[in-house]
């Protein structure tokens, strides 16, 4: 059976959890489950921390594993990243006090406080700046009141508890994270260190299961009548992801047509649709697909 690990808690939990069922992998029904077997996928789901998931693969007893990327750059861990999912977004920056650094470059000789040692040591050292970084486990905000550190490190998303804390950020973001889907890290031959190889027909499978479920997420169909003397007009505006699929329509003249488009932009052009003579212009979601 494959073996995969998947966050038991925060926000990554949820999330992973929802997408492996759309993918039609069978999920833990209690939280205090640790791990499950999906015999019809020949799957078996093992529920860790997050923050463990990436040493657990790299060891090569778990095959595959969902984290955060921020969470695998920290662990400096033998895994890579093979697949973005698109949820558990985040930013990592640096703050403190207004006034006291505009960038890295004036973090020399200070101390920064984080609970992601490996990514703000890695981040310094890569622009030559030598700085002390601090290890803390969580509200790592207090550590510049308390006198502990002079900077923070940390995941912002809406600044809220940074600014309530009289806090700012500064600088570049040190990374951009969200959830992905992580493999052994493979040798300079090419194979994988130990664990699963991407190639492998089971983990290719489990790849493109989440890949569909991306694309269902992403897109809708898009279904349309149109005159003839239109379709180029129209074809330009759904494109597909190959082309659209035109049927002709019992009135002569008229053609139904059929894509693929953007979610976030149907609204949008069904309206051009509309403006050129389309009718009958209709959208669905889409619950499963194959590229």
């Amino acid at each position: 059976m494959l073996r995969i690990a998947v966050p038991n808690k925060g926000s990554l939990s949820g999330p992973a959890a929802d997408m492996l069922h759309e993918a039609g992998y069978q999920q833990r029904r209690e939280s205090k489950e640790l791990r499950i077997v999906d015999p019809t996928n020949e799957v078996e789901f093992f529920y860790l921390r997050p923050r463990d998931i990436a040493i657990y693969v790299s060891s090569g007893k778990l095959d595959i594993g969902i984290t955060g990327r921020d969470l695998l750059v920290d662990s400096g861990a033998d895994a890579e990243e093979i697949l973005p999912l698109g949820f558990a977004r985040s930013t990592f920056r640096f703050a403190g006090r207004p006034g006291t650094a505009n960038g890295v470059e004036d973090l020399k000789g200070r101390t920064v406080a984080t609970s992601y040692e490996g990514i703000v040591a890695a981040h310094l050292a890569d622009r030559g700046v030598d700085a002390s970084v601090v290890h803390l486990d969580g509200a790592v905000e207090t550590a510049i009141e308390l006198g502990v550190a002079e900077v923070i490190a940390d995941v912002v998303e809406t600044g809220t508890s940074l600014r309530n804390a009289g806090l700012e950020v500064f600088g570049e973001p040190i990374m951009k994270s969200e959830a992905v889907v992580i493999l052994p890290q493979t040798s300079s031959g090419g194979a994988p260190s130990s664990g699963a190889d991407a190639d492998e027909p089971k983990v290719q499978q489990f790849l493109r299961r989440l890949q569909g479920v991306l694309v269902a997420r992403t897109y809708v169909m898009m279904d349309y009548d149109c005159r003839v003397e239109q379709l180029e007009k129209a074809v330009a505006l759904t494109p597909g992801l190959e082309s659209p699929t035109v049927s002709p329509l019992h009135n002569e003249g008229w053609v139904a047509v059929r894509a693929m488009v953007p979610a976030k932009e149907a609204q949008r052009i069904m309206d051009d649709l509309y403006e050129i003579g389309a009718r009958a212009i209709l959208t669905t979601a889409i619950h499963a697909c194959r590229l």
